[in-house]
């Protein structure tokens, strides 16, 4: 098994630290709005990583955590007028809703910030006392400078760094590099007693200590999404092993970014889509299966139509697992060759998945055994044994996927796409016709039937009211 390592840029043979146990660590989200399908990609990515290794008979110990105390947080709060814990909790609850209609099973642990204090305040103390770090009014900052190999992760060179900085940052850094480990509290703030006075944790020192909580030192892998790589992981990083005097993590895996319409997805933007919006649309297994058909490195570009796209190719993957279910075998006396078409297939499947995990061409093996299927039953040359290979071997696929084939259609909700998107594209040429009345009619009869239109510079959104 290889995996392309972002520490040293290369893929590398893939060996645990310990024989037959993986331990990885996951970036989990900042719990102040609902997911977007940015987060997604890594949650459903990495737990399907998570699920192979299972398939391979490794026992892994997956760590994915919450932070629960941000500023983004706190200003949410205000906002909604709640506190940030109330917030965080409420976000908590809703990630799982999420997560659960996608398919992505429970973390060994997901370890919450607000409950991990006094590790975080034990390592920044640490790090104080081995001279990486200093106070400043109650603040505590990491010194880049004594890290010697700082940007190792990201390739970036400190000294262009330091170039590059601002100089508007606070002058009480001794680099502008230097970031926060422990944060000052403000009036009003969410706070916690510690040697420096009250405050709350920096983003980055958070990762960390509840890391080498869960997992030890020199643990297998620490995913995230590419916008991680720099400061967020470099951090983690140089603070942990300034902090331990041992390599952090052993395998650093990053997956590629979300793009619409070929350009990054931001809410600058307006192409930022939620993943509770797309779920009205579009059932969770839909878009876990759209996440996996490019390879987790490569950008993934979004539109309806590649959605529309990925639910007409698991409709056919599910019509041939009712199809087998119900198909009367021959008796077995009959000979047929599925026992070894069978065996490539699963060894294509696992040489696509030890590549780096290349999900998109593990897909073509299970697409391969579909059609292989498909002609079988067609020709009525299916034997108990055959039926029973051919079932085993897409339940393989469907554990690995995370995604249970041959379930029934789509619920009523989801049914009424297809009509909603004529509708749009009909409104859609009134208004190049400048038959502004009839595509006002359009627009406000669907809101009158709980349905509303947006219009965004990338087109048109629908959502339920």
């Amino acid at each position: 098994m290889k995996i392309y390592n972002t520490l040293t840029k290369t893929k590398e043979e893939f060996i645990p630290r310990e024989p037959g146990v993986v331990a990885m660590y996951v970036c989990g989200p900042t719990t102040y709005n609902f997911i977007h399908l940015g987060n997604a990609r890594p949650i459903v990515f990495f737990d399907t990583v998570r699920r192979y290794f299972e398939y391979r008979g490794f026992e892994v110990n997956y760590v994915q955590n919450f932070t629960d105390i941000d500023d983004k947080i706190i200003k949410r709060a205000w906002e909604e007028g709640v506190s940030p814990l109330e917030l965080g909790q409420k976000y908590i609850i809703e990630y799982f809703k999420d997560a659960d209609s996608l398919g992505v099973k429970r973390a060994t642990v997901h370890p919450k910030v607000t409950e991990h204090i006094p590790e975080i305040i034990k390592m920044v103390s640490g790090l104080i006392e081995k001279g990486y770090a200093y106070e400043v009014d109650g603040d505590v900052y990491f010194a880049v400078d004594s890290f010697p190999n700082y940007g190792k992760l990201s390739g970036r060179d400190l000294d262009e760094l330091k170039a590059g900085a601002r100089v508007e940052i606070d002058e009480r850094k001794r680099n502008p590099l230097d970031f926060a480990l422990w944060k000052k509290a403000k009036p009003g703030e969410p706070s916690w007693d510690s040697p420096w006075g009250p405050g709350r944790p920096g983003w980055h020192i958070e990762c960390s200590a509840m890391s080498l909580k869960y997992l030890g030192e020199n643990f297998d892998i620490h995913g995230g999404g590419a916008d991680l790589v720099f400061p967020h992981h470099e951090n983690e990083v140089a603070q942990s092993e300034a902090y331990t005097g041992k390599p952090f993590a052993r395998y650093w895996m990053h997956n590629g970014f979300i793009t619409v319409n070929q350009e990054k997805m931001s809410k600058s933007l307006g192409n930022f889509f939620l993943v509770r919006e797309i779920l009205e649309k579009f059932p969770g297994r839909v878009v876990r299966f759209f996440l996996l058909s490019t390879h987790y490195r490569s950008p993934l570009d979004f539109d309806d139509k590649k959605l529309l796209e990925a639910k007409t190719a698991l409709e056919r993957i599910d019509n041939f697992a009712k199809a087998l279910k119900d198909y009367l075998p021959l008796d077995d006396s009959a000979k047929t060759e599925v026992k070894e078409t069978v065996e490539r297939l699963i060894n294509e499947f696992n040489e696509a998945m030890d590549d780096d995990f290349n999900t998109a061409q593990a897909l073509a093996a299970l697409f391969e055994l579909v059609r292989y299927g498909n002609t079988l039953m067609a020709k009525g040359e299916l034997t108990l044994k055959d039926k029973k290979q051919l079932q085993d071997t897409l339940e393989i696929f469907s554990h690995v996927f995370g995604i249970k084939f041959g379930e029934e259609k789509s619920s009523t909700n989801n049914d009424i796409t297809p009509f909603v998107e004529l509708l749009i594209e009909v409104r859609t040429q009134l208004k190049k016709e400048k038959k502004y009345a009839l595509a006002d009619f359009i627009r406000d009869g669907l809101k009158k039937l709980g349905i509303i239109l947006e219009d965004t510079p990338t087109g048109v959104r629908w959502k339920r009211g």
